[in-house]
This record gives C-alpha cells, sequence and structure tokens, in this order.
C-alpha cells in the first residue's frame, strides 16, 4: 500500500493511531505527538491493587477453563473425562488452569487419534498448526490492545520478559479454544503428518470470522476480541473487574 503524508497528518489531528503490521503481527505503532504523552491508561494499568489485579485474572482463567469444557463436550460428549474436566472448570480449586488443561488435551489427543498428544509448541504436527494459530490470535489481540491504548508490556499473570506482550498473553487466553477448534477441522479434512502449509494458513485464520454468543448477540470472533478488549480498558481505568467481560461460550 502507498500511504500519502496527508493521510498521516490528518490521523495526527483526530488522534488516531496507525498500526503497520507483518504476517498480522504489529511491528510498528505511529501514535500523535500529543497522544504519546497521555499516561492516563497506562498509569492505571500499574496502579492496579493486587486484589483487583487478581480478580481480572480470576475471570480470565474462568473463562478459558470454561470454554476448554465447552469445546471438549462439543467434540467428546460420550467421553466420562468431560465430566471431570466441567467439574474442574466450574471449580474454585487453587491453579485449576493446570488441572483443566490436563485434562483438555488428553480429550483432544484421543479426537485426533494420538493418546499421547501433550501439548508442547517445540513438537511438531498438531503442535505445529497449534502454534501457527495462536500466532494469528496473538497479533489480533496486539492489534485491539494497541488500537485501545493499552501496552502489552504490563500484563496480569505472565511474566515480563525482554520483547514479550505479557498483556496480550493474558488476554488471549480464553480465545485459545476457538484457535483448537479450527485446527481439529483440519486435522479431520487432511491426514498427518500434518504441516503449516499455505492452504492451512488460509483455512486457520477463519475462525476469526466465525459466529460466537456474547453479550445477548451472536458475534464474529474478532469483534468479541474487541468487545473483550474495550470491556478490560474500563474495568482498569475505573478500578472495578466488574467491568472485564471475557468470552464465555455457552451451551
Amino acid at each position: 500500500a502507498t500511504i500519502h503524508s496527508h493521510l498521516l497528518l490528518g490521523a495526527a489531528k483526530q488522534g488516531v493511531a496507525l498500526i503497520i503490521c507483518e504476517s498480522y503481527k504489529p511491528i510498528a505503532l505511529l501514535l500523535p505527538a500529543n497522544r504519546s504523552t497521555d499516561t492516563l491508561l497506562t498509569r492505571a494499568v500499574l496502579g492496579l491493587t493486587p486484589k483487583v489485579r487478581n480478580a481480572l485474572w480470576q475471570k480470565t482463567v474462568d473463562a478459558k477453563c470454561q470454554n476448554q469444557a465447552a469445546l471438549a463436550r462439543c467434540l467428546a460428549s460420550l467421553d466420562p473425562q468431560v465430566r471431570v474436566l466441567e467439574s474442574l472448570a466450574a471449580s474454585k480449586k487453587p491453579h485449576k488452569e493446570a488441572f483443566c488443561a490436563k485434562s483438555y488435551w488428553q480429550i483432544l489427543g484421543k479426537v485426533i487419534g494420538d493418546v499421547e498428544f501433550t501439548r508442547d509448541r517445540h513438537r511438531k504436527g498438531f503442535n505445529t498448526l497449534l502454534n501457527y494459530g495462536y500466532a494469528v490470535l496473538l497479533a489480533r489481540i496486539l492489534q485491539y490492545l494497541y488500537a485501545v491504548g493499552l501496552d502489552p508490556t504490563f500484563g496480569l499473570s505472565h511474566a515480563t520478559r525482554e520483547r514479550s506482550a505479557p498483556l496480550a498473553y493474558d488476554l488471549m487466553e480464553p480465545f485459545r479454544p476457538c484457535v483448537d477448534h479450527r485446527v481439529y477441522r483440519w486435522t479431520q479434512m487432511y491426514p498427518s503428518p500434518w504441516e503449516v502449509t499455505k492452504a492451512f494458513k488460509q483455512h486457520v485464520i477463519g475462525f476469526l470470522h466465525e459466529k460466537v454468543p456474547w453479550r445477548r448477540s451472536v458475534l464474529e470472533v474478532e469483534s468479541v476480541i474487541e468487545g473483550t478488549i474495550r470491556s478490560f480498558r474500563r474495568a482498569v481505568l475505573e478500578g472495578k473487574p466488574y467491568f472485564y467481560q471475557p468470552w464465555i461460550q455457552k451451551s
């Protein structure tokens, strides 16, 4: 694309940030000069009390676990382990995220025909497909974080490391099952060995346009991501976790 300087000036005057992406992932952010000194939102994030921060993270974990249980129920309703996962997802047990993940991946392993499957981003096959799908999800989360002025450097649970985006990793958690479902559908159409091909890339990005229930409506996942991030922004600014509404797949 060719962008004229008049567009850059016009965007700056209107307070619009321009996000430049490569392979879906933001690589540069152009901010108007007056907006770059607006630190209200950043101060609000840094000033979150441990109680509010924990409440926001707990809502995120609850949504992720419930969405994993919903997908497991959809793919393997007769598997008795699904009931165990549903019970874990609805519980208040400490560290339930890890327990749910273990059960969830065991169920998905069985439905793809690999009872020995373990989620490991360094392994090939199904894991490679998941990695690519999650990269697309992360990129879209980052785009919306930048768009609403949230700095992904400051997260809730994921550790801050050099060149990392902890807040994006946090807020993408409830949407991972959307990717998992899309990848699962690919495995049912094509036999292993599974590799990231051009056709797979075109297929997996489609999860962003699938419609899901949210706030008494049915919207595309992409729109739900934006709405969730905006609700998080409001919760941060007002210091009230109530306003944060992570997406939960309703039966």
